[in-house]
């Protein structure tokens, strides 16, 4: 690592940290449904949260006109306090979105002017920047969603806005460990191929997470690792919807079995790279690396299968969804190390 990159490998990895906080934040606005609590937006005026108890009945009054009040809290004695929960979640949430744009530009501008990024980190940049500004596009996409006519986010934009969140996430992590590690150590292909096939099976993994996440589909079937007593694969995988495609995408059943099944990929193509590692002479950060994705997957496994055991308690729905960020992390690391 050359000493002048310090002051901007420091930056990439405060903005992965900002990400890390912004998801972890995200998946409790999740959790608590509080992600339709804004039903306006306005990059300015709601940077704080309303100051006034008027200005909190203004709001909560322009939230009654919305279907999530007027189709499932208007029947549970729904409060102002209760309002002012959700609403401080998705508040916070859209709030650390402005400080990572604030993180992200003005350092690049500095960098920019004090002439401490070469061509293609400002290359890499200017990607991250086009990458943040469609995820905050993405946000507001998933949020819309859920205002019109149905109180629930599509869970195919609630998943699009969650795994590219991950995907920033990766690409900043790798922007990083390019300015950290200069020099690669050449690795044997094959080695390498699975490492790909790794991480593209854990983003299909995370796509499918937002699935279940915008289906509450880890609400049934809360056994393991049958579906049901005697069942593998329960009947209604194939009979909750018309085709295959509709259930293994739409299907709180269907979707919740793919999640399951590719866990069981996912940790086995972990496995794979561990024990064909063990025929190459790999340096200690290689090792290191690897070593810690088979840990992260067993842990990441078992946080799924009590999850669902448990029927998505906050803590432990979260604590999975942190695992994965730590699961990503390392399998973007290991990548890197085992990268031309």
């Amino acid at each position: 690592m050359k000493k002048e990159n310090k002051s901007v490998i420091i930056w990439l990895l405060s903005g992965c940290a900002l990400l890390f906080i912004m998801v972890v934040v995200g998946g409790i606005t999740r959790l608590t449904n509080s992600g339709l609590s804004m039903t306006d937006w306005h990059l300015v005026t709601d940077t704080l949260p309303p100051l006034t108890e008027a200005k909190w009945q203004e709001t909560f009054d322009k939230y009654k006109q919305f279907p999530e009040y007027q189709k499932i809290n208007i029947h549970n004695d729904f409060t102002l306090d209760d309002y002012k929960f959700i609403y401080f979640w998705e508040w916070f949430h859209r709030f650390i979105g402005r400080i990572i744009g604030l993180v992200f530009v003005i350092p690049f501008i500095y960098f920019l002017f004090k002439k401490r990024l070469s061509p293609q980190t400002i290359k890499k940049c200017i990607v991250l920047l086009f990458m943040g500004g469609f995820q905050g596009f993405l946000g507001w996409f998933m949020v819309r969603s859920g205002l019109i006519d149905n109180p629930d986010v599509s869970h195919f934009r609630l998943s699009l806005h969650l795994t590219f969140a991950f995907i920033t996430f990766a690409y900043t992590l790798w922007v990083a460990l390019d300015l950290i590690y200069p020099e690669r150590k050449p690795v044997q292909k094959s080695l390498r191929s699975i490492a790909r096939y790794a991480l593209a099976f854990l983003l299909l993994q995370i796509i499918y997470g937002g699935f279940v996440a915008g289906l509450n589909a880890g609400l049934i079937h809360n056994h393991w690792p049958l579906m049901s007593d005697g069942q593998f694969i329960h009947d209604s995988v194939f009979l909750e919807q018309k085709n295959w495609l509709l259930s293994f995408t739409e299907g709180k059943s269907g979707v919740q079995f793919i999640h399951r099944m590719l866990a069981y990929v996912v940790v086995g193509i972990m496995v794979l790279l561990y024990f064909k590692s063990k025929k190459y002479n790999l340096n200690k950060a290689q090792t290191k690396g690897i070593n810690l994705l088979l840990i992260l997957v067993f842990g990441q496994f078992v946080l799924g299968v009590f999850t669902l055991l448990y029927g998505v308690p906050l803590w432990l729905g979260l604590t999975h969804q942190i695992n994965a960020f730590f699961l990503l992390s390392a399998m973007v690391f290991t990548l890197h190390r085992l990268s031309k």
